[in-house]
């Protein structure tokens, strides 16, 4: 039996106060519609999350005993969900709720579960293209669905292709900021071909010797983090108001921690970096700001999120 909508919003407020307190926090800035539909969204991508990676709400990583078995057990419930079935898991249920508002296919759940797959394999990208396909399918998918929560129609594939950037955008973000951690973890996602023009083996990623390089890595990311951010921007405007300044604000806070990283250079892993509550108060009001304004301009990404589909799984 699927609960009644009510208490499936309650049990995935819940979630998203307990897995992400900035995410929870920044939901406020949507309208009632929306905020419950974010949350009904979010409780699906942070169980299924969990289940990929052996965690509980985001916490310590731990080794899945059977991550073919997990994959299968997230595309089994997702489709169940997407056919308006039970799952017997209230947040597989969520997923049914908000999908059936939203226009939510499993094309669209289907890129960001192969996300899952990609990390559950120990993947790694051998080129841009390919690093920037694996971001579109653990982030600029997600994107594509938080827009379709907006209000956003299935057929407006431009808009859709913006959000897919803001998510791309974050993504490259977190990986940049993020490199440290992942090395210690035994991840990378610095393009292979990146590390062997640098003639640094993946393994020695984090000697002394090879700071500046990696900075040099860095804000090449950052500066194609800042493309594609500029690329949402411009979807964002065909937002709702509420929408629009949400958008607006979490493009602000990211990017503001991609463009430390690179600010600090070779220093930049020596302490994690993150944004302050005053700072992030701020660009809530900058955002607001430039949520009255129209969007500027932009050049064009270099890859269309078709080809990004395709290419972490050549």
């Amino acid at each position: 039996m699927i609960l009644p909508r009510a208490q499936l919003v309650a049990a995935a407020r819940a979630s998203i106060a307990a897995g992400s307190k900035s995410f929870a926090a920044a939901s406020a800035l949507f309208g009632r519609t929306t905020r419950e539909r974010v949350w009904l969204l979010y409780a699906w991508a942070r169980a299924a999350d969990d289940i990929a990676d052996g965690q509980v709400l985001g916490g310590a990583l731990a080794a899945p005993a059977d991550e073919a078995a997990n994959l299968a057990r997230i595309r089994r419930l997702t489709a169940l969900a997407l056919a308006g079935e039970p799952t017997g898991d209230a947040a597989f249920d969520a997923l049914g709720v908000v999908a059936a508002e939203c226009g939510i296919s499993a094309v669209h759940t289907g890129d960001v579960i192969t996300g899952f797959a990609l990390d559950a394999a120990g993947w790694r990208p051998q080129t841009e293209l390919e690093l920037l396909g694996y971001c579109y399918h653990v982030a600029g998918a997600v994107g594509v669905l938080m827009a379709l929560v907006m209000g956003v129609p299935p057929e407006d594939h431009d808009t859709l292709d913006r959000a897919c950037d803001l998510g791309i955008a974050f993504q490259l973000g977190n990986i940049l900021r993020d490199i440290a951690e992942d090395h210690a973890g035994g991840r990378c996602y610095l393009p292979a071909q990146w590390l062997a023009e640098a003639g640094i083996a993946e393994a020695d990623l984090m000697a002394p010797q090879h700071r500046p390089a990696l900075a040099g890595m860095a804000a090449r990311l950052g500066a194609r983090a800042q493309g594609y951010e500029a690329s949402a921007r411009v979807g964002a405007a065909r937002l709702p108001l509420r929408c629009r300044w949400a958008v607006l604000s979490a493009a602000g806070i990211y990017g503001a921690i991609a463009r430390q990283v690179v600010r600090r250079g070779p220093a930049a892993w020596n302490s994690r970096v993150t944004t302050s509550n005053a700072a992030k108060l701020g660009f809530v009001v900058l955002g607001l700001a430039q949520a009255l304004l129209p969007a500027r301009s932009c050049p064009p990404v270099p890859y269309a999120r078709a080809q990004l589909a395709r290419a972490a799984l050549s």
